[in-house]
């Protein structure tokens, strides 16, 4: 059997005829750059993280920079980051003239670990970028207790946390911006780059559709020096028809997840959920000291499997002043995850497999 890591082609066949119709009438009214598509599906996104404002952007990375931008802060400063993520969190920050501090993370949930955050923190300090990895929520009354203590700015990077919830509210609307990535391996994707931004903010959600817009408010007429980052009408209209799914996709998940941890918890280890929050599954993290024999074996055994993130930031030749920084929980959370296939049109004889396979590996090994 082959288990692909995600199928978008089963989930486009499910679509099929809403996303084709939608589409359609994009192509019929001719508007392709911020249009109608896209006003809707700010909206509704607004609305469904519980904020007032969603600004859409041409991708996750786009979001973070942006965002960043809005936020106004002083040349030079430093921004507070995890190493164990994607690295345009770290490239965000350096591209708008600030300089990353990394920070270490919390060994059963993979997110910030505060006490970390805490001695990193100097007057040169002005934002903190909190990941909430693989869809399950970070400490977010900790870490805006801090914020609120220091004076720093939050920007929730929500790219793998469309839908989670932190005591009761949307991951997205707490921090000062919010930034999502609609990548298509995403829990909401759209068929192609794209990205969110949330606010409440009034002010901060004019300057990022100005930003996005080439510094304009009137068009030829521009205030500032701003860039070409503009979710386009197609992509809206196929997130806007996903988005209305979003529940059932995560009940999905959690219902998959939900089997791998009931049957693989002799023999890996997972994300610790608090009762607190609701973990949407955007990726299913297993850990384990045996991870390279496991994905191999898994490999010839026909189920894609991914590392994420194989290299942290701080160890990447692009970030090489900062290779010798040592961030232990990082590190080793680095060499000992490994995501499984989970998506919410998997078969039941698919997550059989893949559970039955690994209990094969550790069994017979």
């Amino acid at each position: 059997m082959k288990v692909a890591f995600i199928d978008l082609s089963r989930e486009y066949r499910a679509l099929k005829e809403e996303i084709d119709n939608s589409v359609k009438e994009v192509f019929e009214s001719g508007r392709f750059i911020l249009g109608p598509k896209l006003e809707a599906f700010e909206k509704n996104f607004a609305k469904y993280i519980g904020v007032k404002h969603a600004i859409g952007v041409a991708s996750g990375t786009d979001a973070l920079l942006l965002a960043l931008k809005a936020l106004n802060l002083p040349n030079g400063c430093e921004v507070l980051t995890q190493s164990f993520t994607f690295i345009s969190c770290a490239d965000a920050i350096v591209k708008n003239g600030f300089k990353p501090i990394f920070f270490d993370i919390e060994v059963n949930s993979f997110n910030a670990d505060v006490n970390d955050i805490k001695r990193r923190i100097t007057d040169k300090t002005k934002a903190i970028i909190v990941n909430n990895m693989f869809g399950l929520p970070a400490e977010m009354d900790e870490i805006l207790e801090l914020a609120r203590e220091k004076d720093l700015l939050v920007i929730e990077d929500a790219s793998h946390a469309h839908g989670a919830t932190y005591k009761g509210r949307k991951i997205g609307s707490f921090g000062d911006i919010a930034c999502f990535s609609l990548y298509p391996a995403k829990i909401l994707g759209a068929y192609g780059d794209a990205g969110i931004i949330t606010t409440n903010d009034e002010n901060i959600a004019e300057l990022l559709r100005m930003y996005r817009n080439y510094g304009q408010r009137v068009k030829y007429y521009h205030d500032f020096i701003g860039f070409n980052s503009r979710l386009d009408e197609v992509q809206a209209a196929i997130l806007d028809i996903k988005l209305k799914r979003l529940e059932e996709y995560i009940s999905k998940r959690r219902a998959i997840a939900k089997i791998y941890r009931e049957e693989l918890a002799s023999f890996v280890s997972f994300q610790e959920e608090k009762n607190y929050m609701r973990h949407i599954y955007s990726y299913f993290v297993i850990s384990s000291e045996r991870r390279d024999e496991l994905k191999k074996y898994l490999d010839k055994s026909g189920i894609e499997t991914i590392i994420h993130y194989p290299v942290p930031i701080h160890k990447q030749k692009a970030y090489e002043e900062f290779n010798t920084l040592r961030l232990p929980v990082t590190e080793r959370a680095a060499s000992m995850v490994l995501s499984l296939p989970m998506h919410p049109y998997m078969y039941d004889d698919e997550i059989a497999y893949v559970v039955d396979s690994i209990k094969g590996f550790f069994k017979n090994s």
